[in-house]
């Protein structure tokens, strides 16, 4: 039994370990993506017409991203939760992240038809 306890001890601070680790990284691609669009805007500058739609595509991507890392991290999270109201609230997280990532996916999309139609 005491096996069992350091196994499941350990095992909760590799979950928060990772948890943290997938946090930083979604919030590292938001600065990434922040600083790629700045970029992407400087270039662009010249062409009004191109510059809102690269932009909008550059960061919607980088936000994207970020959402599949957060709901890496909201999955572990619920692997050690103690009760069905962290799993609630967890889950609810992980449904409005899904829901955000799809509709940004859909923009992502749609967006990317519009610029090959204007290249």
């Amino acid at each position: 039994m005491e096996l069992l306890e350091i196994l499941d001890s350990n095992l909760a601070l590799i979950v928060k370990l990772a948890k943290f680790i997938l946090e930083f990284i979604s919030v590292l691609c938001v600065i990434l993506g922040l600083v790629k669009t700045l970029q992407q805007a400087l270039r662009f500058r010249h062409s009004p017409t191109s510059l809102l739609g690269n932009v909008r595509l550059c960061f919607a991507t980088w936000l994207a991203l970020a959402l599949e890392f957060q709901l890496g991290a909201d999955i572990l999270a619920t692997t050690i939760s103690p009760s069905f109201d962290t799993l609630g609230k967890l889950g609810l997280l992980a449904v409005i992240r899904i829901v955000l990532n799809y509709f940004l996916g859909k923009e992502i999309k749609e967006e990317m038809e519009i610029q090959k139609m204007l290249d």
